[in-house]
């Protein structure tokens, strides 16, 4: 039977003493929404929000937070923020333990106002006193920011059973609507909820897929994109596929039209992805990461975890043969070692204004100087040839310029994420380390230049910086904006 994936890497800290969570305005003047993706109040810069999943809330361990702080024309300031939690007044429900709300995280304008919005999956939230699993809710972007939010209310899949597991937006039947998709463990385990989405929870319509009956993959985690240049979202499902005694990963493309998403063609699998033109020919490109070692059951894996590139073109899925990226690669910084987990995590943007998308690959459990599973992330230029591991650059905690020091157990680059917060035209590198401090988290900001991403001038921040509680949190497990 197939099972679905965690990748959440939890391990065993002090439980946090600070219950209750701080509300800062992270507003704007009020001005016309920028329509730019990711800008939650409109003022033209993009923002970030910031998972703290495993966070004490209202003394309920594990109850969850998002912590979303603001862009400038200098970049994130931390100065300007929103914590949001079960707690805040104007979200739904109440902080209960082990809810880990922020744990499932993605960003869409659902209502087509203009200011994008931040969805949560809050996959664990108990449905009253039933066996029901799992709600969405959504926090409304404005021109003061995220102030106001709402669940998912209708119409709602008969079976929840974490229902928000997996998130992805997009318009898939290219009515210019944008849609949201979650993913139900429980059959339909892919719904699409057909946008405009109102402010009151109520989406236009409800489409169910059952991936597994229609591919032999389960909808474990999904990314949209647009693979063949058209006008409607693309979206990649990752699961496993069911080979004999065995559970490989596998992914497959759902190609977005008029009549909605139809399976278009099986991928390489794994445990994350993003969907990006990393040669630049107007046709999204699929990369995926999978952590494993190469084997029989991982076949996508490899040493010490790979990146795998398939190419994207007007009917899809390219003929290119796909092609794999490991430590080993020449131009990789550094060296493939057995459990690495080279591809935990990825983003993708262009680092260096050359027009090219880049990729940021988390390698958390990299050893560094002795320190095990201290962590790293290596970047990948993209270029006419493609991702190649060409001018690839590897950064730690004890890379020259960066805060800190390489510590066991931090895992740095547990998340990633390459945003232009500036709007400067080149993304700059954002990383988790959500175990640093024996699991209090931390983010780590890296500026950029004409050369790509730089320690010189990186900063890090915690919880507390923010207005969150310290101790426990997974602080920066999860990265959107």
């Amino acid at each position: 039977m197939q099972q679905h994936l965690r990748t959440t890497l939890v391990t065993t800290a002090s439980a946090a003493l600070v219950s209750g969570l701080l509300l800062a305005g992270g507003g704007s003047a009020a001005a016309a929404p920028s329509g730019i993706s990711g800008d939650f109040n409109g003022d033209g810069y993009r923002d970030l929000a910031i998972a703290a999943p495993l966070g004490k809330v209202s003394n309920k361990s594990y109850a969850g937070y998002v912590a979303v702080v603001y862009g400038t024309k200098n970049g994130l300031d931390k100065s300007k923020r929103t914590i949001i939690s079960q707690a805040a007044g104007w979200v739904p429900g109440t902080p209960e333990s082990s809810d880990y709300f922020g744990d499932r995280l993605t960003t869409g304008d659902l209502d087509g106002d203009g200011y994008t919005d931040l969805v949560v999956g809050v996959h664990s939230e108990r449905i009253g006193k039933t066996n029901s699993f799992g709600v969405i809710t959504v926090a409304w972007g404005s021109a003061k920011g995220l102030t106001k939010a709402v669940d998912l209310a209708a119409p709602l899949p008969k079976y929840r059973n974490e229902l928000g597991w997996g998130l992805a937006t997009g318009d898939f039947d290219g009515d210019g609507r944008t849609d949201l998709a979650a993913v139900n463990i429980a059959a339909p385990e892919l719904n699409i909820f057909k946008g405009p989405i109102s402010r009151s929870g109520k989406a236009a319509g409800l489409v169910g897929i059952d991936t597994t009956a229609q591919t032999g993959i389960n909808a474990d985690r999904i990314i949209a994109g647009n693979v063949n240049g058209d006008g409607a979202t693309d979206l990649l499902v990752m699961g496993q596929e069911e080979k004999g005694n065995a559970y490989p990963t596998r992914s497959v493309l759902y190609k977005g039209g008029k009549t909605g998403l139809k399976p278009a063609g099986k991928v390489a699998g794994g445990y994350d992805a993003v969907i990006a033109d990393v040669n630049k020919d107007g046709y999204g490109d699929i990369v995926t990461g999978n952590f494993m070692e190469k084997s029989a059951d991982e076949p996508n894996g490899g040493p010490g975890g790979a990146v795998t590139v398939t190419y994207g073109s007007a009917a899809g899925l390219s003929t290119r043969t796909p092609v794999r990226i490991t430590q080993a690669t020449a131009g990789v910084p550094g060296s493939a070692t057995k459990g690495d987990r080279f591809g935990w995590s990825l983003s993708a943007g262009d680092t260096n204004g050359d027009g090219y998308p880049d990729i940021a690959v988390g390698v958390p459990a990299k050893d560094v100087s002795g320190r095990t599973d201290a962590g790293a992330v290596v970047v990948l230029r993209g270029s006419a040839k493609g991702l190649t591991g060409t001018g690839a650059k590897s950064f730690t905690q004890n890379t020259a310029g960066v805060p800190g020091n390489a510590e066991a157990r931090d895992q740095f680059g547990a998340s990633v994420r390459l945003t232009d917060s500036n709007r400067d035209g080149r993304a700059e590198l954002i990383v988790g380390a959500s175990a640093e401090n024996k699991g209090e988290g931390g983010v780590w900001l890296f500026k950029t230049g004409k050369s790509g991403i730089t320690a010189t001038g990186a900063t890090n921040f915690a919880a507390g910086s923010v207005g969150g509680p310290k101790g426990l949190s997974y602080f920066g497990e999860v990265l959107a904006g």
